[in-house]
C-alpha cells in the first residue's frame, strides 16, 4: 500500500463572518479562511485535491490573518517543482468556484468530480452563487472529467466517500499515510467544527455543522461519521495548515 505525504497549498482567501464556517456560532465575529490546493505525494501519477483560485489576493494583511503565504497557481505548484500541465489526477471535494478555478490549466489532467456537482454547476439554486460553470467548461469539452456516483478509490490508498454536508456531491478524499488514514473532509469547515469549544459540548453537541449545509441534521451526522473515518483530520479551510509543507508532520 502507498503511504502519501500531503502537502497543504494555499491560493486564495476568504474573509467573512466566522458563522459562514460554524453553523450558528461565532456569529459577528470577522474571520479569515484559506483556501488551499494539496498536492498529493507518493504515487507515480501527480494528483492534487482542488485547485484554490485563478487570482488570489496576495496581501500581507491576509497572510498575517491565516498566518502563512498565499500563492498563485503556478507558484504554489513551483514549490514542489511541478507545472500545471504535469499534473495527472485532480480531486475535487466540490465545484464551488474557490475551488476549481485552475482546472483549465490542468491541461493533462483526469479530473475526478461526483455527479451531482456537476449537475448543480450547471444549474444551480438561486441561494447557491458559488457554482459557475465557466471554470469547467474548457476540460468538460476536452473531456478530461470523470464523473463519480458510488465511493471508490482512485489509485491505490486514495479514496472518495460521498459526504454531502456542505453540497450534494461532496467528496471527502480518504489518504493512506505513514502516520494513518488521513481525511480530507468533502466540506468547507475548520478546526473547531470538528473539535467544539467547551461552550459547544456543554449543549451536548459533539460537532458544529457547516455555517452553510444542505441539511443541517444530516450534515451534523456525516460530520461525527468522518469524525471516526481517520486518524488524521484536515478540516478543508483550517487556517492551521497554512504554515504546513508536510502532512503527517515529521514525514
Amino acid at each position: 500500500m502507498n503511504q502519501y505525504k500531503i502537502h497543504p497549498i494555499v491560493m486564495g482567501t476568504k474573509i467573512f463572518d466566522k458563522s459562514m464556517m460554524t453553523y450558528q456560532y461565532g456569529t459577528g465575529e470577522t474571520y479569515t479562511i484559506p483556501i488551499y490546493c494539496w498536492y498529493i505525494e507518493g504515487s507515480d501519477k501527480k494528483i492534487l485535491v482542488d485547485t484554490g483560485e485563478m487570482s488570489p489576493i496576495q496581501s500581507k494583511d491576509r497572510e498575517k490573518s491565516i498566518g502563512g503565504k498565499i500563492y498563485t497557481f503556478e507558484e504554489g505548484l513551483a514549490l514542489w517543482n511541478l507545472k500545471p500541465e504535469d499534473i495527472d489526477i485532480v480531486i475535487h471535494t466540490h465545484l464551488h468556484n474557490d475551488h476549481c478555478e485552475n482546472d483549465y490549466k490542468c491541461v493533462n489532467a483526469e479530473i475526478y468530480v461526483h455527479e451531482k456537482e456537476l449537475e448543480k454547476i450547471h444549474n444551480p439554486h438561486p441561494l447557491d452563487f458559488r457554482y459557475l460553470e465557466d471554470y469547467i467548461e474548457d476540460v468538460e469539452e476536452n473531456g478530461q472529467i470523470r464523473s463519480i456516483k458510488n465511493d471508490i478509490e482512485i489509485v491505490p490508498g486514495i479514496s472518495v466517500v460521498h459526504t454531502p454536508a456542505h453540497s450534494e456531491g461532496g467528496l471527502t478524499v480518504l489518504i493512506e499515510t505513514a502516520q494513518g488514514k488521513a481525511a480530507i473532509t468533502g466540506f468547507c469547515i475548520i478546526d473547531e467544527n470538528l473539535n467544539p469549544p467547551i461552550g459547544i459540548k456543554a449543549m451536548e453537541m459533539d460537532v458544529i455543522p457547516p455555517g452553510t449545509p444542505v441539511n443541517v441534521y444530516e450534515a451534523y451526522d456525516i460530520l461525527l461519521k468522518v469524525k471516526d473515518m481517520a486518524d488524521i483530520l484536515i478540516p478543508l479551510h483550517e487556517p492551521g495548515f497554512a504554515s504546513v509543507n508536510t502532512i503527517p508532520s515529521g514525514t
